[in-house]
């Protein structure tokens, strides 16, 4: 016969199990700084998860992050993920470029790996894999938003599109260049980059040329604040819009006073000056990093706590239990709620247009 206290020993939670969570992204090269940004903003919510404490089948756990440096490059995220499916990770956060999350969502999603990624390519999620999730914008959103504010508010007649041929420039050109022809803009030629490129004169040149308004470039902003300076160097006082990936300080630093009020971009989300956890997480990232939340920051915050919370209500820190229960949520975070239709895109994802205001983007409306 069983003693009694042998049934509330077995019932008692056990010793701690680590939650490994998986990190890829660019965190060597040009997009260093985007990736260290997402970086900060997931370990600044497994700081807070850990420090709250969760039990999850009976047993306590605590989160660790397991970080690789995919370089922002398709061959090398390839061979960044497969280590973390290896080790093996219990969830995946990233890869953070469309052109790595495409190829390397299928190894994670073989694998059963729940996985969030903000890459805003919509083939990523059109793949249709169960457990990947995206947690900001489809170029879809992005793309075509930056084109009816163009169209709509800075009244715009005739631009040049540029993208840097990586699946994320090319997906936001393309849907930037959709919406704006369909709202009457003149697309008078559309060029292309790589996302290594320093040298943007002969490209601006041929602008020139074009008697364009504006310049829509898809891409990142080592590029982008680089082709800014350029541009007036060449004297094109015209307007630079782009997406996310330019809506960054980095812009002013690498573009100085070059980047003025007539770069634009558009960015996921809510502002990170409206709600006071808005302004709290902005004031803990300084503090914690010494430097600016960029980009994508707080959606990594989001996308952390979010997890934390559906592994609360799966009680489970992987596989199917989790991912039907991210089928499911919803989540209200710093940037938004969040809740995801059946493709695993946001729902509800308003988009604010920044221009930046002494080297820093401002927001200025949400559409």
């Amino acid at each position: 016969m069983a003693m009694p206290g042998a049934a509330i020993a077995a019932a008692a939670p056990s010793a701690t199990q680590v939650v490994k969570i998986g990190f890829s992204a660019p965190l060597t090269g040009p997009q260093a700084s985007a990736g260290a940004d997402n970086l900060g903003g997931m370990q600044m919510a497994l700081d807070r998860l850990n420090a709250e404490g969760m039990t999850i089948a009976n047993q306590k756990v605590s989160f660790k992050a397991i970080v690789e440096d995919d370089q922002g490059d398709p061959r090398s995220g390839m061979g960044a993920v497969q280590k973390l499916i290896d080790m093996p990770v219990d969830v995946m956060m990233g890869p953070y470029n469309s052109g790595v999350v495409i190829p390397t969502s299928r190894l994670l999603d073989t694998a059963g790996i729940v996985t969030m990624t903000v890459a805003s390519n919509p083939k990523i999620t059109e793949q249709g894999y169960a457990n990947l999730f995206r947690v900001a914008p489809s170029d879809s959103q992005l793309g075509g938003k930056m084109g009816l504010y163009a169209a709509k508010e800075l009244k715009v007649k005739r631009v040049a599109v540029v993208d840097d041929r990586t699946a994320y420039g090319q997906g936001l050109a393309i849907e930037f260049a959709k919406v704006a022809k369909a709202n009457g803009l003149q697309v008078v030629g559309m060029e292309y980059t790589n996302d290594k490129a320093t040298d943007f004169n002969a490209i601006l040149t041929s602008i020139k040329g074009k008697r364009a308004d504006a310049i829509f470039y898809g891409g990142y902003a080592p590029q982008g604040g680089p082709m800014r300076r350029q541009m007036k160097q060449l004297g094109m006082d015209m307007y630079l819009l782009g997406g996310e990936s330019i809506c960054s300080p980095e812009m002013g630093r690498l573009g100085g006073a070059n980047v003025d009020e007539k770069v634009y971009c558009a960015r996921a989300g809510g502002e990170l000056n409206k709600s006071p956890e808005a302004k709290n997480f902005a004031v803990d990232y300084q503090k914690r990093f010494q430097r600016t939340p960029e980009v994508f920051a707080a959606s990594y915050y989001d996308a952390m706590m979010l997890m934390g919370q559906a592994m609360k209500a799966a009680d489970a820190v992987s596989g199917p239990k989790l991912q039907a229960e991210l089928v499911k949520i919803k989540y209200q975070g710093v940037m938004g709620s969040y809740e995801f239709d059946p493709q695993h895109n946001l729902k509800d994802t308003p988009v604010t247009i920044f221009n930046f205001q002494k080297g820093l983007p401002t927001p200025i409306s949400t559409y």
